[in-house]
């Protein structure tokens, strides 16, 4: 539920948390001041700070699209998939060689493909309509199937009600997507500096009208593909990696859904351009998916259409400390410890520690802000879990 209202300077910011870093709520009035922002803004339990806009905001817009109200992370999300497997007939060597299959497959951190992937595995959209990208083609495909960094995760997990195995990934459009992001937001910086735009700090925007707006809109949703794309060739892997190692093993549709993009939408009446930045859509009736940390629980969500978030949802748990102060204060052997009593399976090392469970919100909390927004249909802990850092 909404657990409080803030003023800009016209429009108020509605808030489904309760507590708010003081840079996370300057940002949050500078976008309730923007003049072209629509309604109200909406920001999600997991909000943190951000560049230019909230991680966990949701920005609606007339006229113009906000190249950091997306993020340089286009199309980052999370894909998932049931197995026919439980856990509990799964051995820990079972998951160890799993662990070691995905670890040798799929280049994690900043390592790409050593060779270009198919051009078939390329989204089917037309890429002359992408000034930018039309000749970034190897660089996308040396990409696809990569796990990047920070946050990104692949982790096997078990339905705590029905014991179930389920594997889920979470990654974006690799640095193909950065490069993207950047280059269009210094696009917005310079448009808006010549027509002596009064801009706030990190929001420059581009016209929608204007063939640059028209070029980024198609740009970042090819992203958006792409980044599906890199999710599903590891997916594969993964499922490779499964069927070397366990017998009779079977897979439901993928689960996939993004949570940075920027698409044209119909609220209270008015077709708008809509921004979630770390934020899920939540259509009444869509399936969506709501990590944890690495060591908590994550869930697969029911949306409820509300509204009032531009019916959308959290997309994870959402930082409570930075990565510097994670690094600072967080204690290696006392995060290890705490997944290790759990019996999940990692590989935690100091250079991950800004990614460690204390670094994080509480999920379980995070839900529960939430409960107008979206309904859990399935609780999954963590059996293993392989990071990009």
């Amino acid at each position: 539920m909404v657990q409080k209202v803030v003023m800009g300077t016209r429009l108020p910011a509605k808030l489904w948390l309760d507590d708010v870093e003081d840079s996370c709520m300057a940002q949050i009035i500078s976008l309730a001041s923007l003049p072209f922002a629509f309604k109200h803004i909406a920001i999600m339990p997991d909000a943190h700070t951000g560049k230019g806009m909230p991680i966990g905001g949701v920005l609606a817009t007339i006229g113009v699209v906000i190249p950091n109200a997306v993020g340089v992370d286009i199309g980052c999300g999370m894909c998932a998939v049931k197995t026919n497997l439980k856990a509990s007939e799964l051995s820990v060597n079972q998951i160890k060689a799993i662990m070691k299959h995905i670890r040798k497959t799929i280049p994690l951190g900043f390592d790409h493909q050593k060779n270009a992937m198919d051009k078939s595995l390329l989204p089917d959209l037309d890429l002359d309509a992408c000034p930018f990208l039309r000749n970034k083609t190897v660089a996308m495909l040396k990409e696809i199937g990569t796990l990047g960094g920070g946050n990104h995760f692949i982790e096997i997990q078990k339905d705590t009600k029905k014991d179930d195995v389920w594997i889920m990934i979470h990654s974006g459009s690799r640095h193909v997507g950065l490069t993207v992001a950047n280059y269009y937001n210094k696009q917005a910086e310079i448009l808006c500096e010549r027509w002596y735009a009064d801009t706030l700090p990190g929001l420059a925007f581009l016209p929608i009208e204007e063939q640059v707006g028209k070029d980024y809109m198609h740009e970042m949703e090819y992203c958006k593909h792409l980044a599906f794309a890199n999710r599903k060739v590891m997916m594969e892997q993964v499922q490779q990696g499964f069927m070397d190692n366990c017998t009779n093993v079977n897979f439901e549709p993928i689960i996939n859904i993004a949570h940075n993009y920027a698409a044209w939408e119909n609220h209270f009446g008015k077709n708008v351009i809509v921004h979630r930045k770390g934020a899920t859509r939540a259509f009444k009736g869509e399936i969506g998916i709501i990590p944890g940390s690495m060591g908590t629980k994550s869930y697969i969500v029911e949306g409820l259409g509300n509204p009032e978030s531009f019916m959308s949802c959290s997309h994870g748990a959402g930082r409570k400390m930075s990565r510097s102060v994670a690094f600072k204060t967080l204690d290696l052997s006392e995060e290890c410890r705490r997944m290790d009593e759990q019996g999940i399976i990692h590989g935690m090392r100091k250079s991950g520690l800004d990614e460690a469970p204390s670094a994080y919100k509480d999920i379980e909390a995070v839900i529960a802000f939430e409960n107008d927004l979206i309904k859990p249909i399935i609780e999954l802990a963590p059996l293993a879990v392989v990071k990009g850092d």
